[in-house]
């Protein structure tokens, strides 16, 4: 049964493409690109003579009926412009047309902007939230990144040149000035990575040029801080006979402070006493 194969390309250096990838390009009987030029490119480095076709955005709607009979018959590979089809690119309607007929979509995985940026950024990895292209208008932008400025996670985002800066003072106001990782043309010849605050993107960057992808610190939880109400309260179960465990973990459920800290605190005000 043909199959639909969606193959990872490079995000810039044309070497970071695996040898499974190459096999397939030149096994299947037909190439959907995003990017007929730059694929090309790819298939010329690498002398595969398969037939291509483009697929993308302004014409996907009049050539989804094509891939899919197409799909009935052969095999065909489905590649973005650069990185993993499917991810904010047309390929994602393709790959659930073929779901939906019933014909096999077998991935093939590669380079992508996202995850390299994640992890060389120095920004927590374990968990992250893939936000795609940030938004062209800037109040649909700064409603976007209100809406994620309480989420602990790590924030991954793509962003073009002549909007960076405007997003970068945007991400500033409504996030606050946290942490960020902005790479720039990944894997190209003129790849570059800052790391330091969004205030000082915002400075670094004074005439952005290429390909960016925004890493940015997810929130930092602040702990409540001991005050004196919660001293007294302490001291007042330790006064009706309430245990260190028991006290520790009543206050600790309604403030939100850590039992570490509470602990510490009844060991400071309880001993002598």
């Amino acid at each position: 049964m043909s199959g639909l194969y969606v193959i990872a390309t490079p995000i810039g250096n044309l070497e970071d493409i695996s040898l499974r990838a190459l096999r397939l390009l030149k096994q299947v009987e037909l190439i959907a690109a995003e990017d007929t030029r730059t694929t090309r490119q790819l298939l010329n480095a690498y002398g595969i003579k398969t037939p291509l076709t483009s697929y993308h955005q302004y014409n996907k709607r009049t050539k989804l009926g094509y891939l899919l009979d197409c799909l009935e018959e052969k095999d065909v590979a489905l590649v973005s412009e650069a990185g993993m089809p499917g991810l904010s690119d047309p390929g994602y309607e393709l790959i659930v047309a073929a779901i939906e007929r019933g014909i096999p979509v077998v991935p093939v995985p590669g380079a992508s902007a996202a995850i390299t940026a994640l992890v060389i950024s120095g920004l927590p990895t374990n968990q992250f939230l893939y936000l795609g292209f940030l938004p062209r208008r800037s109040g649909a932008r700064r409603r976007l990144l209100q809406s994620v400025a309480d989420e602990p996670w790590t924030l991954v985002a793509f962003e073009a040149p002549h909007r960076l800066l405007e997003t970068l003072e945007d991400a500033r106001q409504i996030l606050g000035d946290r942490n960020v990782a902005v790479a720039r043309e990944l894997t190209k010849v003129h790849e570059e990575v800052f790391r330091g605050k969004l205030s000082q993107a915002v400075t670094h960057f004074v005439q952005p040029r290429g390909e960016f992808t925004l890493v940015i610190e997810g929130k930092i939880p602040v702990e409540p801080v001991i005050n004196e109400q919660i001293e007294k309260e302490l001291f007042r179960l330790h006064q009706q006979g309430t245990g260190a465990k028991r006290a520790v973990s009543l206050l600790s459920q309604a403030s939100g402070i850590s039992k570490k800290a509470l602990y510490q605190a009844w060991l400071r005000l309880t001993q002598g006493a």
